[in-house]
Order: C-alpha cells, then structure tokens, then sequence
C-alpha cells in the first residue's frame, strides 16, 4: 500500500493528506471545507472519546446535551465572545423550502424568514449559561459540572482533513463554581487531565502552559493549552481549558445565593478537545510506511494471518490460532484474523502496516511444524520467531513496549527539536532552518508578538508552567522579560 506513498521527506504536508485517505481515516466530503470519517477513522476517535470520557467521569462531571442552534441575540451578549467568533458564523435564516416555479428543483421560501436568525454553534458557552441561568439559584446547585460531546462548526476557508475542517467533533466541559478559586483550580485540572490522556494513551508529549492575551479564547481571562511538537518542526495547540472569570455568568445573569445569604456571580470554565487530536496522533508517530498507532488507541491491536496453499492447511492453522486469539482477547488485546482468501499473506501484510497495527503473527505450515508464530511490530518493524506457547505473554508485553517506545522517540524528537535562543538573529535562523520549539525572552506585549509573527510566522504558543523563569530581555526589543517563552510555526 505504500507503493507509490509520498515520503515526509519529500512533501510533508502531501504524505500527512495521502496517509488519512490511504489508511482509511477520513476522506473530504462533497459539503465544502467538511469530512467524512471513515469507520477506521472513527474507531480510533472512538476509543479516544471512551478512555476520556472515563477520565471526566472520574473527576466528577456528567454528560448533556444542548441545542445544535444559538439564537444570534445571543451571542451579543459578551461582547469579546462574539467578536472572537463572528467571521467563522454559519446563520440559518429560513426554516423552509418550496417547489420552484419554473420545475428545476428547489428554493428557499421567502415567506419562511426566522424572526430572529440561530447561529450552527461555533461552540457552545451562549446558549449553555442561558441554561445555566434556569439550573443555578443556590450554592447548593454548586459546582455544577457538565460536558458535552457534540459537533461544531466554524466557517473554515481553507481545511485539513481532522486538522482543520468547517465541521468536527469535540467536547466541551462548562462549569459552574462558587468562588473563584474554584474555578482556576477546575481549569488547572482539566489541563493536567488533557496532558494524562495525551502522554500515557497518545504516546504524545506535550508541554502545559498558558496562552498569551492575545491569544487567549473569546471571552476567557486565561487560558490553558497542551502544545505538541509534530515530526515536521510545526507545533499542534492539542487541546485547551479556559477561566472564565464571571463574564457569561454577568451576561446571562447567571447568579446564586450563598451559605451567607447573598447573592453573588458564579464563576466558571470551559474546556475541550476536538478529532484535531487524530491529526496530532498521525503526525506524532507515523512514518514513511504508513500509519503508526500506539496500541491503546489502536483498534486492531494484534493482526493474524494464515499463510496456505491448500484448504487442509488453513484449517490446521485456524486451529491452531483460536487459542492465541482467543487468549490474548482474554487479555483485553483486540485481535483480528485475516483469513480472507481474496488477498495474498503479503498484501495482508502491507495492508496492515500502512494501517498502524502495532502487532502482526503470521502462521503457516512450517511454523506448525516448527512450534512457532513469526511476530513482527510495527514501531521497528522488526520480525522475530517466537514459541507458540509464548507468543500470548510475548504479545501481551510488546503491547507495553511499543507504548513506552513510541512516546521516548516522540520525546527524543521533541529534545532533538527544541532551541534556547538568547537574540533575534539566532531566533530567525532556528525558525528558518528546523523549526521546533524555541524558547526565548519576550517582553509580553502584544506588538512585539505580532512583529515576531510577521517577520517568521511564529507565534508564542505558550507560556509554560513549568521551566526556566529567570528574568531576562526579550530577543526583538531589548526590554526586560520575566521569563522565556515558547514559540514555534503551528497549524
């Protein structure tokens, strides 16, 4: 399948595109800027969403739903929300069609005009603190802890399959606290939640920290962000949560009566991430040959192929793989044996390969004879011979090897990727030549930030929480800087 595959070499960009269509991820869709996920595709999405459902569970919040459509009054009411939303609006403005006169299909009918237009939401504070308002009227009813699993749409112009496209699926927490340490500490949490499941099951380092003013979310007084480094020098802003403060509780008039007797604004949050992880989980591992997947996120963990000739000699091997199969599902390893007889062993081979199996076993005659199963990994692509009543114990602790082994190469690039610059010359030449990370001093104002921006198409991506935060002076304007930041080229 790799035959003919764009090398990451050649033009990353091009491989990243032909690998989601080639592996069956995604393809684009005939709506303009929008995808279709393909069952592959969204069985990987899939065990994303269940192990981080799992982990919101586990700290406390719920699952709900709010309305696709927010009225566009809406919207006005937090004037810094809307701004940062409005050029990516979809509107619907009429609720019917009819029959065109002339028979060449369908219009919109001019006398089916909504009173007051609904905006497809962007995302969802707006319409969810006017419910809030309803919900909350005691510090009893606090903290009021909710996530959504939803679609968003936001009017992207130019789209990337997962990456960037004008429709995706996400979550979204918002929450209710009654102080505001509360919800700085909710923030905080969710953040460090994000970088768990990013490390320990997307095998994706990340570095935590805080975005700038300007880079901020609409309508939030801070905001958290994991931010990954992908094989190409380009960072990947993973997933962000954001405190509010009491801004849509002031807008909707969201307040609660406290234990005192009086009544007081809530504070709140809200926090998510989107199928741009399946982007950041392509782009962190996969190579040349196609995809790579760490085994707890991959839907096919462990490939079994029949090597034969003859019928006789599929159903002897058959045989002898419904134990191992049958004990490594026992084990919680999801396993699937290919006994297709419309492919070749070695199409099946390449087939599942380019499609990120971590582990593949091939048994033929021979290996019967022998006692054996051939087991070869995907991370190394390595083969080697094991003993057939080993191979389940064997398999069981590749599983584990080839998690830690992807997550130290994707660390060891991201070491190998990250440059501590100390003047603007040295900044421009890094951005120029490898790209990565950058640490540098930067003065915290937004001019320098853009100026930096326009002159190398690097943006501050964080501040992180934790590094080096010896004062210095900021690598464009000379003036004094509390600590480095991080910058790179995103997408």
């Amino acid at each position: 399948m790799a035959k003919g595959f764009t090398t990451r070499e050649q033009d990353y960009s091009k491989w990243y595109n032909e690998l989601v269509v080639k592996a069956d991820l995604a393809e684009t869709s005939d709506v303009r800027g929008c995808m279709v996920i393909k069952p592959y595709g969204f069985a990987i999405w899939e065990k994303m969403q269940a192990e981080l459902d799992r982990m919101f569970k586990a700290t406390g919040h719920q699952n709900a739903y709010f309305p696709l459509f927010i009225p566009k009054s809406y919207l006005s009411k937090e004037a810094s929300h809307v701004e940062g939303f409005a050029k990516e609006c979809a509107v619907v403005t009429h609720y019917r069609l009819k029959n065109d006169p002339d028979g060449s299909g369908v219009i919109v009918d001019p006398e089916a005009k909504l009173e007051e237009e609904l905006i497809v939401r962007p995302t969802s504070e707006t319409i969810i603190w006017s419910t809030y308002k309803k919900w909350i009227q005691s510090y009893r009813d606090l903290p009021l802890l909710i996530n959504q699993w939803a679609n968003v749409v936001r009017w992207e112009m130019r789209t990337r399959l997962f990456l960037r496209t004008a429709e995706f699926l996400w979550q979204e927490g918002h929450t209710a606290h009654a102080t505001e340490n509360e919800a700085i500490e909710e923030a905080e949490q969710m953040l460090r939640v994000y970088a768990e499941f990013a490390e320990n099951h997307m095998a994706m380092p990340v570095v935590q920290g805080t975005k700038t003013e300007s880079e901020r979310f609409a309508g939030a007084l801070e905001t958290y962000c994991i931010e990954a480094l992908m094989q190409d020098g380009k960072a990947l802003q993973a997933g962000t949560s954001h405190f509010l403060g009491q801004n849509f509780a002031k807008a909707f008039d969201v307040k609660y009566t406290s234990k005192e007797g009086k009544e007081e604004f809530v504070w709140a949050t809200s926090w998510g991430v989107s199928t741009r992880l399946m982007g950041g989980l392509i782009m962190t591992h996969s190579d040349d040959n196609g995809l790579v997947l760490p085994p707890k996120l991959a839907p096919i963990q462990v490939a079994i192929i029949p090597i034969y000739r003859q019928e006789d000699q599929l159903d002897a091997v058959t045989e002898k793989v419904k134990p191992i199969k049958a004990a490594l599902e026992a084990k919680g390893i999801s396993v699937k044996y290919d006994d297709r007889d419309t492919h070749k062993p070695g199409w099946k081979f390449n087939e599942y390969e380019f499609k990120g199996v971590p582990v593949r076993l091939a048994m033929g005659p021979r290996d019967i004879e022998n006692g054996t199963v051939e087991v070869a990994r995907r991370d190394t692509l390595e083969k080697e011979i094991v003993a057939i009543d080993k191979v389940v114990e064997h398999v069981a602790k590749l599983m584990v090897e080839i998690q830690e082994n992807l997550y130290k190469k994707a660390i060891q690039h991201r070491t190998e990727n990250t440059t501590e610059v100390s003047t603007y010359d040295e900044f421009k030449e890094v951005i120029k030549a490898k790209g990565g990370f950058v640490l540098a001093h930067w003065d915290g104002t937004a001019e320098t930030e853009e100026r930096i921006k326009q002159e190398t198409k690097a943006t501050v991506r964080c501040i992180p929480l934790e590094g080096d935060k010896t004062p210095g002076t900021c690598v464009f304007s000379g003036k004094p800087s509390k600590r480095k930041v991080l910058f790179a080229k995103a997408y």
